[in-house]
Order: C-alpha cells, then sequence, then structure tokens
C-alpha cells in the first residue's frame, strides 16, 4: 500500500507543482478536474442508496461555481448558486421517478456545494498577494499531515479516534498528523517566504491539521452512510479523488480567510 501511494505521488506530485506555478487558468483547469472527478465520485456513491442525482447538472454547476471564482462581478456567484438552486428544482418536475425528487435534489445540490464550492476556495487563495506560496504551503502542509497521519497511524496505532466512523483511524495517527503538519508548516513556511510571523505559522498549523482531520472523518462518515470504502480506484493507494481530497476540501476554507484577517488587520 505505501508503495503504491509513493508511485502515485511521484506521478501527481509534478502535475501539482506545475498546476500552482503557472496558475491563472492551468491552476483553474487543474482544480475544474479534480472536482469533476470529485464529482462524479461523489454522484456515483449517492447511486449506491437508490438516489438519482443530476450527475451532469452538478458537475455543469460544479465547473461553473469554480470559473466564477475569477469574477469580479460581485453578484456572479450568487446568481449561480441561485439559479441552480431554482433550475434544478424545476428539473426535476419533468424527471421521474418523482418519488425521489427531493432525495436527488438533495444530493445534487449537496455534491455542488460540498466540492464546487469549498475547493473554490483555493483558487481564491491562488488570486491572492502571495497566492502561489499560500498554495504550496498549504497543499503540502495538507498533505504532510495526511501521511504522517497514515503511517504513525500503521506503525503505532491501537487506540481508536472514532470507530463508529472509521476504525482505521486512530489518536497516534492523529497525533502523528499534528507532529507532521508543524513541522512541515514550520518548515515550508521558510522555504516559501509565507507573510506571517512563526508563532502564526504554528496556530495555523495546527488548525489545519484538526480541520483536515475532521474533513477526512466527513469523507469517511458519508462513505459509511452510502455502505462504500473508497470513492473510487483511481489514485493506487488512495482510492478516488474525494478520498485524497477530502481533507483539502476543509483546509483551503482556513488559509483563505486567515490571509483576509492578516490583511485587515495590516491596514487597521
Amino acid at each position: 500500500m505505501l508503495r503504491q501511494r509513493l508511485f502515485t505521488a511521484a506521478v501527481g506530485l509534478p502535475i501539482i507543482i506545475a498546476a500552482i506555478w503557472f496558475g491563472g487558468l492551468w491552476f483553474t483547469l487543474f482544480m475544474i478536474a479534480v472536482a469533476v472527478l470529485g464529482g462524479f465520485e461523489f454522484y456515483r456513491m449517492a447511486s449506491n442508496i437508490n438516489t438519482r442525482p443530476l450527475i451532469y447538472f452538478g458537475l455543469v454547476w460544479i465547473v461553473l461555481i469554480l470559473i466564477c471564482s475569477h469574477c469580479t462581478y460581485e453578484l456572479a456567484i450568487p446568481s449561480i448558486i441561485t439559479l441552480g438552486i431554482a433550475i434544478s428544482l424545476i428539473w426535476l418536475i419533468f424527471r421521474s421517478p418523482r418519488e425521489q425528487a427531493f432525495n436527488s435534489w438533495a444530493w445534487t445540490l449537496a455534491g455542488v456545494f460540498y466540492i464546487g464550492w469549498m475547493l473554490s476556495y483555493w483558487i481564491h487563495i491562488r488570486g491572492l498577494e502571495f497566492g502561489r506560496e499560500w498554495v504550496f504551503w498549504g497543499m503540502l502542509v495538507t498533505f504532510a499531515n495526511d501521511t504522517a497521519a497514515y503511517i504513525v497511524g500503521k506503525t503505532w496505532g491501537k487506540h481508536t479516534l472514532a470507530p463508529a466512523i472509521s476504525p482505521a483511524k486512530t489518536w497516534e495517527g492523529a497525533i502523528g498528523g499534528l507532529a507532521g503538519s508543524v513541522i512541515a508548516a514550520w518548515f515550508l513556511g521558510i522555504l516559501f517566504g509565507i507573510p506571517s510571523s512563526l508563532w502564526q505559522i504554528i496556530l495555523l498549523s495546527i488548525i489545519l491539521s484538526i480541520v483536515a482531520q475532521l474533513g477526512d472523518l466527513v469523507g469517511s462518515l458519508l462513505k459509511r452512510n452510502i455502505g462504500t470504502k473508497d470513492a473510487s480506484k483511481i489514485l493506487p493507494g488512495h482510492g478516488g479523488i474525494l478520498d485524497r481530497a477530502d481533507s483539502m476540501i476543509f483546509t483551503g476554507i482556513i488559509i483563505y480567510y486567515h490571509i483576509l484577517l492578516n490583511q485587515l488587520l495590516a491596514t487597521t
């Protein structure tokens, strides 16, 4: 399993690094690819519980939300969200079986918000000052947290963290992930010249580790409710896109608002 994870990292990291480095259209296309694949996994899992979400509608709206991250018109995203809610409801009037209308609608919008809206924060971050450095830092710290938690949990894990949700996750792994996050954040903060003080970087890395692991548990909870272990098998050693990105879905929000708060404090 570890060998497969390393192979996936060796193939995937250069793509991620190139997308972040060039930014703009390339990073947006990368995030769209991640979101569309993750969205398809999400909607495919919903079909396991006899639900029929509007798959292609949901995928299109996920893409629209990510594209709107570049819009300067302040009503662009609210308009897209409003249209998404209205059109999806109207669509269901003409779709059978109508007895599943509510579940179909709820799962469709859940995918749009859980994947499209949450991942759009990474595009917002990339567009800010020092955005490239922040995205590099944030994603690598998240990966370090996940990797350290996996290695420590596999090697020394004995006390389950949330047995009702994910029996494989342990407190030892969670502590290992926290330590890995802090160490990586400190080193990468220096390497990328992150414009935050040392104590801010350490505090932020602790919050990121906690939020990343909560995001991982949320992903596990959804999969357990649906009755599947992995979102898909597209990434050897990891499972699906959502199995890899569930922690990243949450950490981008924390980093984005940390940056905005720092900018606000700097101007007061």
